[in-house]
């Protein structure tokens, strides 16, 4: 029995390599795990829950999709394995009926959780990309009550054609960026792992995977960085027995 951890498969239609391998991974990976936590930006966009209400007559595919893998999810669910989903920055607007749907229950960004005996710091990891002022901006006023019941307000097609323009602005505006503005900051970092009293660190967001080794409050800690799922390949940390993560590729062909 293990603990999985995913993040940033970025699920949309123009995609279905990545669909059905993660399909697949369920299937024959995730099926008889003890938990799975999606660590955010599975899907592309989210415009809203009741994007679901569309299943069969969105042009777009993206409202079959979506009931497509809250089904996987749910049976994975009945199986037996925990789900948790956690927000991105792709995927903010997730709600708790499509929670239902999948069987998972929706997370806090960020939050602390017992893996293997130990207390693990689960992040999406956009919050920690400090550097980056104009996306932590935006990031403030995507997370406000109010904006997200604003948007919600209105018409799905607007939603749509809102989320398209802020891919674009966001593709245009990273594009001019430094490599190391969108990167996480070393010391954010450390003060958050001190601040939660954890020397073990999960996050995803920068499509860097790796293991970073570092020092907290004068012990040693680590970073694991999930990487993004590509139509060849995807990421996972697996959390076994003995505690320790481990960081895998993921072959998906």
């Amino acid at each position: 029995m293990a603990t999985l951890l995913i993040s940033d498969l970025h699920l949309h239609p123009g995609a279905p390599e990545i669909t059905e391998g993660f399909l697949r991974w369920l299937e024959e990976r995730a099926c008889g795990s003890d938990a799975l936590y999606i660590l955010g930006d599975f899907f592309e966009a989210w415009i809203g829950d009741d994007l679901l209400d569309l299943a069969g007559v969105d042009p777009s595919g993206n409202a079959d999709l979506a009931a497509r893998i809250a089904r996987a999810l749910k049976r994975l669910a009945e199986y037996g394995t925990e789900i948790f989903l956690m927000h991105g920055n792709r995927d903010f607007l997730l709600g708790e009926r499509f929670a239902r749907e999948a069987g998972a229950t929706l997370l806090e960004d960020p939050s602390v959780v017992e893996l293997g005996g130990k207390p693990v710091l689960l992040m999406h990891g956009d919050s920690l990309c400090t550097r980056d002022e104009a996306y932590q901006a935006f990031r403030t006023q995507a997370r406000h009550p109010l904006w997200q019941q604003q948007v919600l307000s209105m018409p799905i097609d607007q939603r749509v054609a809102l989320a398209s323009q802020l891919r674009a602005q966001s593709g245009e505006a990273n594009s001019n960026k430094a490599e190391d503005i969108m990167d996480v900051t070393p010391e954010e970092v450390v003060k958050v792992m001190a601040e939660h009293g954890v020397t073990t660190l999960i996050h995803g967001h920068t499509h860097r995977p790796a293991v970073h080794e570092l020092e907290v409050d004068g012990q040693p800690a680590q970073r694991f960085v999930l990487g993004d799922w590509q139509p060849d390949k995807g990421w996972e940390i697996v959390v076994s027995g003995d505690g320790e993560p481990e960081l895998r590729e993921i072959p998906l062909e």
